[in-house]
């Protein structure tokens, strides 16, 4: 029986690259059965994505053969077949997006299969429901947030029924509860016999494959189980990787809990085989270390107030996005936006960037009134700063260098004070100034999008950085690299507002958090208070992170954790506070 993939000598450059530039694709081969699930993971700009769309035919090698079934996809007469055989679920889901309203969008692959109405009936109606969207049916695209175009974009390939479906950082902009939907379709569709190929940055989702592939500067350096892969640790760093978070966890802990076992992978796993603390040392014998509160001048740089907001208001269309929302952001903090998608967040964080002005309630930001009709709003804007969900929504210019000068050069910057100032913001954010800054925008990888995004922000210096999901699509050194240049925003006084479905990043950055559910507040306070509300969180589809469920059961367990700790590096420092007070075996 023949694969169902075959690659071999793959080799492909980018139209318009630059000469100096490597090639996307550099001699890659590779097969993959029909019925294989594989994660496919990689730094930013390995050529995951440009691998993918060589698989159904979207691109072509330059060099080299991609057999899909027996296939040529270098002839074009195959395409329908190839594509028929090969669904993808792209990386950004609006690439998709054809059709006024969701349930005709779902409909067009059967369409065009020339398949009889009440097949495509069905298939719609299936593919709704495995999605979850069956509610967003008569809905415009345009009207979805990127959480709910994503599971659009996957309900009109499983209307398709193809043999093989590749998931494109499909999880990406989902909230936990739909992540966890997600997979558990994906494992759904393998157990029946679909092939998975599930590209990620998430290693605990890379975890449930059945095979791996980590590919590096254009080239497959990996191939095995996920306990071959995950057994190369060192290797993993070196390529901007890392082991699934329950492992890195277990390989902290172990010091002072021993009988941890090797090679735990899931956060369940970790969980069970956290032991209970010695029978003669019990909580109350010893204190644990205070978590530090969070830092605050005293004055608030947000004021939100009973803000209500609908989308197409007095039109068939009308939704209620917002419903008397308050809120508070203390000045030179951070705050944390949670919620399930289509919660309401970036609603909410375009009214502090002034993008919408209040139809009902009240906003300030700074000293900037967004109920007066004279607003200021450039002056809010250059105050207030937005890295928006979907980066391609910040770019104006075709090169790297001048998208990221944009902003800078509107507010009057001269060229020699400009060019430093894009240098010193591309370098912080690990895009090297030389090598970028002649890069075509389109031509770059989901997660270099979200750093020249970034980038484009950071370099107007506003006091305020609002970020829409800053980390979402990153590789785990980039997510790194990200999270302590934010940091330092914070210890040079800024104040940061962070929407994200990544809790453990809110848990890293926020000392308080605001929960959105419908388009209401339904959980706000500090970090560690609003994360021991586990009930309630589970409620609103969010889960606590992981490093918060085990100082949970290590303080269930009798260990001397302080019930705040919220972070690995916290519960560690727990742990390490009281070593020389507790012989361990």
């Amino acid at each position: 029986m023949r694969p169902l993939v075959v690659v071999d000598r793959l080799t492909y450059r980018h139209p318009g690259s630059e000469p100096s530039q490597r090639n996307a694709l550099d001699g890659v081969s590779l097969q993959i059965e029909a019925g294989e699930y594989v994660a496919l993971i990689g730094s930013n700009g390995s050529g995951k994505t440009t691998l993918a769309r060589h698989l159904n035919a979207l691109l072509v090698p330059a060099q080299g053969t991609v057999l899909i079934d027996g296939l040529d996809t270098r002839d074009r007469a195959n395409y329908p077949r190839i594509r028929s055989t090969v669904g993808m679920v792209f990386q950004r889901p609006e690439d998709q997006m054809i059709a006024t309203t969701v349930e005709e969008d779902v409909a067009f692959g059967p369409e065009n299969l020339g398949l009889p109405p009440d097949e495509i009936r069905r298939r719609v109606e299936d593919a709704l429901e495995q999605a979850s969207i069956t509610a967003l049916r008569h809905r415009p695209p345009y009207q979805l947030s990127a959480g709910q175009m994503q599971r659009v974009a996957l309900a009109g390939v499983l209307a398709m029924r193809p043999a093989c479906i590749i998931f494109d950082e499909a999880t990406a902009m989902l909230d936990p509860r739909g992540r966890e939907t997600l997979l558990s379709l994906m494992r759904d569709l393998h157990q029946n016999g679909t092939t998975i190929i599930h590209i990620t940055h998430f290693m605990e989702e890379a975890a449930e494959a059945g095979r791996v592939l980590v590919m590096h500067a254009g080239q497959i350096v990996m191939d095995g189980t996920p306990a071959q892969i995950f057994a190369r640790a060192r290797a993993l760093s070196d390529l901007g990787l890392e082991c699934p978070p329950a492992m890195a966890i277990a390989d902290e802990l172990r010091p002072w809990l021993p009988s941890l076992p090797a090679g735990v992978v899931s956060a369940e796993e970790l969980l069970a085989a956290i032991p209970p603390a010695m029978t003669p040392y019990i909580p109350q014998q010893i204190t644990a270390p205070p978590i530090s509160p969070e830092k605050s001048n005293g004055f608030s740089a947000i004021e939100v107030n009973r803000l209500s907001h609908w989308y197409g208001r007095g039109t068939p269309f009308e939704r209620q996005s917002l419903d008397q929302v308050t809120m508070k952001v203390a000045g030179k903090s951070a705050a944390g936006l949670a919620g399930a998608t289509g919660s309401g967040k970036t609603t909410l964080l375009q009214h502090l960037n002034g993008l919408y002005l209040p139809q009902q309630g009240t906003v300030r930001v700074g000293a900037h009134d967004l109920n007066q009709a004279d607003v200021d709003l450039r002056g809010v804007r250059r105050y207030s700063g937005l890295l928006f969900q979907i980066p391609e929504n910040h770019f104006f210019e075709e090169f790297v260098g001048d998208e990221i000068a944009y902003g800078p050069r509107l507010a009057g910057l001269k060229e020699e004070v400009l060019r430093q100032r894009v240098r010193e913001t591309m370098e912080a954010l690990g895009l090297p100034f030389e090598a970028f800054k002649d890069r075509r925008t389109y031509a770059l990888s989901g997660g270099e999008r979200r750093k020249v995004a970034l980038a484009s922000v950071l370099a107007v210096h506003p006091e305020i950085l609002l970020l829409d999901e800053p980390t979402a699509g990153l590789d785990p050194a980039s997510r790194r690299d990200v999270l302590a240049l934010l940091r330092r925003q914070l210890d040079l006084g800024k104040t940061l507002v962070i929407s994200s479905h990544r809790m453990t990043d809110l848990a890293e950055l926020a000392g308080s958090i605001t929960i959105l559910q419908s388009g209401r507040l339904e959980l706000d306070g500090p970090v560690h208070q609003v994360f021991r509300q586990e009930d309630q969180l589970r409620q609103v589809g969010l889960r606590s992170p992981l490093p918060a469920r085990v100082s949970r059961r290590l303080h269930e367990q009798g260990w001397p954790v302080s019930p705040e700790a919220v972070t690995t590096g916290q519960v560690v420092e727990s742990l390490r506070a009281m070593h020389n007070q507790i012989p361990y075996e």
